[in-house]
C-alpha cells in the first residue's frame, strides 16, 4: 500500500470514528491537519460540524 491510499483510509476511518474521539484528541488531530494546511481550517471545521454536531466547538479557531 502507498503513502497516499494509506492516508485516504485513515483519513476516512477518522471522519466515521470522528463523533466518539476524545475531544482532546479530536483537537490534536484537527490541529496536525492545521499545521501541513492552515487555508483549510474554515472548510474542514464546516465539514465536521454539518456531519458530526458534537465538534462545534472547533469554529472559534485555535
Amino acid at each position: 500500500m502507498d503513502e497516499t491510499k494509506a492516508a485516504m483510509t485513515l483519513g476516512q476511518a477518522a471522519i466515521e470514528l470522528w463523533p466518539t474521539l476524545p475531544r482532546d484528541f479530536q483537537e490534536q488531530l484537527f490541529e496536525r491537519v492545521m499545521a501541513a494546511s492552515p487555508d483549510l481550517r474554515t472548510e474542514l471545521a464546516t465539514f465536521l460540524h454539518d456531519r458530526h454536531p458534537r465538534t462545534a466547538h472547533h469554529s472559534g479557531g485555535s
